[in-house]
């Protein structure tokens, strides 16, 4: 896989020594009554930070979380991001009550040459909607924009977009990985390279299996979206989830695959239930043979060994998608197996961030996949070959 830029300044290109730096980051960690279930998107936010600590950098980080939907919601509040920040960090880090005005000044002067975190943006409803006037007062509070949050990139919010208009703006370390890898992947693989399609619906990843077809020697497609394929060749998928309305189009890429030599492989057999259910009874059926119903809940074990064997001498595999309901143990047999399947290769693997990461974490694979994205929306957006608004808006690099 050639290495390749991003095409964008980066923190490493511009002078960051002493000064303030707003960080946009993507803190938006799930909660569980108030804690932290996962903080991997907080750990991922550190190498930007740290860099720009040890250049005596004022830190001022920005993020959302949930969706609060323009208002202060005490249930969303960045309070604890901003003290599991702290412990990860090692050093105190400040919080402020607001995001921009005269909290957000106050608790940037007093910080010293520290870490500060704002408040909740989206407590303001002029981030959503890009609002210039709201991203000049972010800008007020630094002398330089870093967009880190690659989760965040494909919305034109007024924290990834609109802000670039006010400070010079350039990419953090994460960001820029995020981009090189996916971005690399896909403009040139090493061959043979493979995309795995997954997830609930065709309509959420059409457009990334219509650019991705061109360019890979492989396509294996699973989870609910298979359905709708399966539908379009003829198969039953008895109650399944299926979007008719796509029929058509599932039978023009099997005919465009068909056309070019691309390998397109469907499920052979599926595990069934009446419902996804923790107390449902799976069963094991051929694809041609679903009863009127059930649901096909996860790839069967046949699929399973036809998908391996298909990706045993793949150089390049990037997925987006689990194979099935994987959170409930009973239908999540499939997209394990496969996980381990992926990490087993020697390959450059990439996984797409949301489900898939989960996914990849849970069969307890992260680290040997070269690189887990922690933006689900932003990594289809770059399969499907989109801009990426939080990208599009940093400055060039120099020809």
């Amino acid at each position: 896989m050639a290495e390749t830029g991003i095409g964008k300044r980066t923190i490493r290109d511009v002078g960051v020594r002493d000064k303030t730096v707003l960080v946009r980051a993507d803190l938006n960690v799930p909660l569980e009554d108030g804690r932290i279930a996962d903080d991997a998107r907080i750990r991922a936010s550190l190498p930007t930070i740290q860099y720009l600590r040890e250049r005596n950098a004022r830190v001022v980080l920005c993020s959302h979380l949930g969706r609060p939907k323009g208002k202060p919601h005490p249930d969303m509040s960045l309070r604890v991001v901003g003290e599991r920040l702290a412990q990860l960090l090692g050093e105190p880090v400040a919080f402020a009550e607001d995001c921009v005005g005269s909290l957000a000044r106050t608790a940037i002067d007093d910080s010293a040459n520290g870490v500060v975190l704002l408040e909740n943006l989206r407590f303001h409803a002029g981030e959503e909607a890009n609002d210039p006037a709201f991203a000049e007062q972010l800008a007020a509070l630094a002398q330089l924009y870093v967009n880190d949050a690659f989760g965040a990139a494909h919305r034109a919010h007024a924290s990834t977009s609109a802000i670039a208009r006010f400070l010079p703006a350039v990419a953090g370390l994460l960001l820029e990985s995020e981009v090189k890898y996916l971005g690399a992947l896909v403009a040139d693989p090493p061959r043979p390279f493979a995309a795995i399609i997954g997830g609930a619906k065709v309509s959420s990843k059409i457009d990334a299996v219509r650019h991705l077809l061109p360019k890979v020697d492989l396509m294996l497609i699973g989870g609910g979206m298979a359905n709708t394929f399966l539908v379009a060749q003829g198969f039953p998928v008895g109650k399944s989830l299926l979007e008719p309305d796509l029929v058509e189009t599932a039978k023009q890429v099997n005919a465009e695959a068909a056309r070019t030599g691309k390998r397109l492989l469907l499920p052979v057999d599926a595990v069934v239930a009446p419902a996804p259910a923790e107390d449902a009874v799976p069963a094991v059926v051929a694809i041609d043979s679903i009863p009127d119903d059930q649901l096909i809940l996860d790839i069967g074990p046949r699929t399973v060994s036809s998908f391996v064997e298909a990706l045993r001498d793949m150089k390049g595999v990037v997925w987006n998608g689990p194979m099935g309901v994987f959170e409930m143990p009973a239908f999540a047999k499939g997209s394990y197996a496969l996980a381990h399947a992926v990490a087993d290769l020697d390959a450059t693997t990439v996984v797409g961030g949301g489900e898939t990461a989960q996914l990849v974490a849970e069969a307890g694979v992260s680290q040997r996949i070269t690189h887990v994205s922690t933006g689900g929306g932003a990594s289809l957006e770059m399969l499907e070959g989109k801009p990426l608004p939080g990208v599009e808006a940093l400055e060039d690099m120099p020809k």
